[in-house]
Parts: structure tokens; sequence; C-alpha cells
């Protein structure tokens, strides 16, 4: 078969980058692609914006999760709640995000990072800020279900960063990215430490919520992303940011024309090796639609159904630990534990309730070393060995606290397990965007994330009702077994990501035909 029957055989089907490829393909003079144009303005001042509006969003999550640890209790004094009813506070917040990371992500790849932004950012500041003057439980309770939905933005954030970055060093950037959780999660201690004892749960709440109204306050100044607009077509608008991008930064674009990467893919000229196949179409390969829930049945073809349901393990088991350990430091908290027939008291003092912050804040100081050490490594030794190495060493960390200890080494242990899975946890939303096609990429990590939410959901559950029964082994041991089994999921991933460019469609191989 010649060029030309090729060419044209693969020019009859539908896809918004195959619209430009006769326009591009006319064209005369030097060619660059976005990667290029990234590489060659650098990261700098434009792209210090984007991460600092992109960590607004992050900041907001960590706070609005990590308030879950302590405004239980006082709700559940003021309205007399069952534990049952305590616990759905913060059931309800991660069945929102569990609903809101996947629409966010479907939007922000239908309609562009900057709808999926605005979306974000109105629905977390509005219901986070009603609910420090919810009237009753039921009022509150659905607002609280409105901020996860909100919250479950987060992966719009990763995605419409990630698109700014240049491919040298990304994963380092990408773990200075990660670091706003960390001072959101510290933030919030800090807060809760403050506020609670002195004005109560409603301040807490409404303080929360500036993060949020800060990233709506600033959402104007926002670009969409490039990538997501030479996908579409919309090449001309892309190069218009990546002037605004070169000038802000001071470089100079390369000369020529800026094409799509699908371009390039599609004419064959960026072949790949069997095993890149998921991240670089060949030449025989014709690009899917995107749009609603086909996008759904794309990430669980032949070609990504390995790599998406290995991603939900190691998402859900993320989640599930990382939280765990969270609510394990405030039950844990006063190093006594002292079980009677009803309920572990936790809370019946002044000093437990010191405690409770003062751990909280201790243990949430652990991701800053485990931050360190995941810009440390993730770029030397690779994605996936980092995140088995700490899974490992996290669950090593765990096993101790099977028979009960001493709070200082109670608390010292599930530091460094802290330490560890916010390092995996930090990786992970690295490895997901890395792999995922820009076309799907939003909804990709989306769905991941909700599938996250679920282990965010049942964590609580399993770490309160085991602890209170009395069985701290019994959870401890669940917690170490499901950090093991998310390591193994890692190992049977299909591809290393480090230093691999990012990929703009998604493929299927064209029927076979003869010479």
């Amino acid at each position: 078969m010649t060029n030309h029957q090729g060419q044209s055989r693969r020019t009859s089907y539908h896809s918004p980058t195959l619209g430009i490829y006769s326009m591009v393909n006319n064209q005369d003079g030097p060619m660059y692609t976005l990667d290029e144009a990234l590489v060659a303005v650098g990261f700098g001042k434009f792209q210090g914006f984007v991460l600092i509006y992109a960590g607004l969003g992050s900041i907001s999550e960590a706070m609005e999760v990590m308030i879950l640890s302590f405004i239980g209790e006082s709700v559940k004094s003021k309205w007399n709640l069952s534990s049952t009813q305590e616990s759905l506070i913060t059931t309800v917040v991660f069945a929102g995000m569990l609903i809101g990371a996947y629409s966010w992500g479907v939007i922000s790849d239908k309609y562009g990072r900057r709808t999926g932004l605005l979306s974000v950012a109105l629905v977390t500041s509005g219901a986070g800020l009603l609910s420090a003057f919810s009237p009753n439980y039921i009022i509150l309770i659905i607002l609280r279900f409105l901020v996860g939905v909100g919250l479950g933005g987060g992966p719009v954030y990763t995605s419409w960063f990630l698109e700014f970055v240049p491919v040298p060093n990304r994963g380092v950037w990408m773990v200075v990215f990660s670091t706003f959780w960390t001072v959101g999660t510290i933030m919030e201690a800090s807060l809760g430490w403050l506020i609670m004892p002195r004005l109560g749960w409603r301040w807490l709440v409404a303080l929360s919520s500036v993060p949020a109204f800060a990233a709506l306050l600033f959402y104007g100044l926002t670009a969409e992303s490039p990538r997501y607009l030479c996908i579409n077509g919309q090449t001309t608008e892309a190069l218009n940011i990546m002037r605004r991008v070169a000038e802000v930064n001071q470089k100079e674009l390369p000369a020529g024309y800026l094409i799509p990467e699908s371009k390039i893919e599609l004419d064959g000229e960026s072949d790949r090796r069997v095993d890149s196949n998921l991240l670089a179409p060949s030449a025989k390969e014709v690009v899917f639609s995107n749009s609603g829930f086909s996008t759904v049945l794309i990430l669980l073809s032949s070609k990504l159904r390995r790599t998406t349901l290995l991603l939900w393990v190691l998402f859900f088991g993320n989640a599930f630990s990382y939280y765990g350990i969270i609510l394990l430091t405030s039950k844990l908290s006063d190093g006594k534990n002292q079980c009677n027939s009803s309920t572990l008291q936790l809370f019946n003092s002044k000093n437990k309730d010191n405690t409770l912050y003062i751990n909280v804040f201790v243990t949430s100081l652990a991701e800053l070393p485990g931050i360190i050490l995941s810009a440390l490594i993730v770029d030397r030794i690779g994605r996936k060995l980092s995140m088995v190495s700490m899974f490992v060493l996290g669950c090593g960390l765990l096993m101790p606290l099977v028979v009960h200890q001493n709070g200082i080494l109670t608390t010292g242990l599930l530091f460094g397990a802290r330490m560890f899975i916010i390092g995996t946890f930090t990786i992970a939303y690295i490895y997901a965007p890395e792999i995922y096609p820009t076309s799907v990429r939003a909804t990709g990590v989306g769905i991941a994330s909700s599938v996250g939410r679920v282990g965010g959901m049942i964590s609580p559950l399993a770490a309160v009702k085991l602890v209170i029964d009395c069985h701290q082994a019994a959870a401890v041991l669940l917690f170490a077994g499901v950090m093991l089994l998310s390591g193994l999921s890692v190992l049977l991933l299909p591809l290393e990501t480090k230093g691999r460019k990012l990929s703009d469609t998604v493929t299927a191989s064209t029927p076979a035909t003869s010479a």
C-alpha cells in the first residue's frame, strides 16, 4: 500500500486531530511539537503561576479532607448524634468525591481544563462556606456531600499543571506540586489546634474554605492547556498561549510551525517500540473520538484495560491506607487505648483533645520528608520502583503496632508510615496522568481517583470500628495487607513513564489489509 493510500485510509475516520492534518501537511519550513516548544521555553515564571494556582486546589482538598479528623466529635455532641451518624459526615464527603472525580474529568476532557477549574472552584467554595452555617444535621450532610463533589476535581488541577511542564525533570516538578497537599494538611492541623478549643467547629469549617475562594478569585488569570487545544484542532489558540509563555519566561519558541504530536504519530514519523504502544501510537493506528461514556469504554479497551484496572487497585490501596493511618493517629493518640464494654473514650478531656491535635500535627509534618524523598528518587530510580519501595517500608513500620505500644513509639511509627504512604500517593498522581493520553487524561485519572475515594469511604469504617472494638491488631494487619497488595499492582503495571513524552491520543489497530 502506498503512503497516499495509507493517508487516505486514515483520514476517513472522524477525529479533531485529523481535521488539521492536511493543513499542517501543506505547510513548508521547519515544524516543532508542543513538547519541543515547552522544552524551549523551559519552566519559568508562567509555570510558576500555574503551579501556585493548581496548588491552591490541592491545599483546598487537603484542608477539607483533614477537617474530618476534628469536627466529628463536636458535631456529634451538639446534635446528639449516634456513632453511625458521625461516621456519615466523613462518608458523604468521599461519596461526593467519587462522583465529582469522574464528572469533572469528563467535563474537563470535553469542554476544556478551564471549564473544569471554574466549576470545581465554584462548588467547593460555595458548599464549603455554607457548611459553616448549617442549621441542622441533614443540611450539613447535604452540603458536605457537595463539598466532596467539588473536591473530586483534584485530578483536573493535576492534569492542567502537568500539561504545562516540560519533559525534563517533570517528575520533580510534579512532586513539588504535591507539596501543596502537605501544606494543606499542616495548615488544617494548625487551624484545628488553634480554632476548635476557642471558637468551635463552625469557624474551622468557614476558614477551611478560604483556599477554594482564592482559586475562584484568581481564575480569570488562568490559561487553557495548549495540549488540550492542540488535540481539538485549535492549534492557533495553542500557539498564542505558547507565545505568552515564552514572553513571560523571556524565552524564544523554536523557528517554524507548531504541529500537534498526533500529526507526527499519524504520519508515521515517530515509530515506537512494541512495548511503548500505549503512550505513542504507530502509523497504522486510528484515533478514537472522545465524548461522554465512550471515554470509559476507551479506558477499558484492550490497549488500556490492564493499566486502568491496576491503577484502580493502586489508588484504592493508597487512599485506604493513607486515610486509615490518619484515623489511626486520632484513635490511638493518647497512647492508652483502654477498651471498655461500650466505646473507646478518646475525647473525654481537654488533655486528650490537645494530644489529638498535637499528634495529628506531628504526623502531618511527616509528609514533608515523604515529599522530599519522592523528589529525590522519582527521576532517578523511576516511578514504579519508588512506589514499591515505599509501600514495603511503610508496611514494615505499621507491623509493630499489631501489639500495643506506648504513645511516643506509636506516634513515631505512624509518622514513618505516613511519610512513606504520602510518597506513594504523590508518585501515583505523577504516574497516572503521564501514562494516559491527553484525550482521556483527566477522565482516566478522575475515575482512578474515584476508586480511591471508595477506599477513603471504607477506611474510616474499618479503622474506627476495629479499634473501638479493641481489634487494633486486625486494623493494623488490614492496612498492611492493603499496602502490600498495592505494591504488587505497581509491579504488574506495564510501563515505566520516567522520561517519556506525553501522548495526546488513544488508538486502536485498524483491520489488517493486504499488501
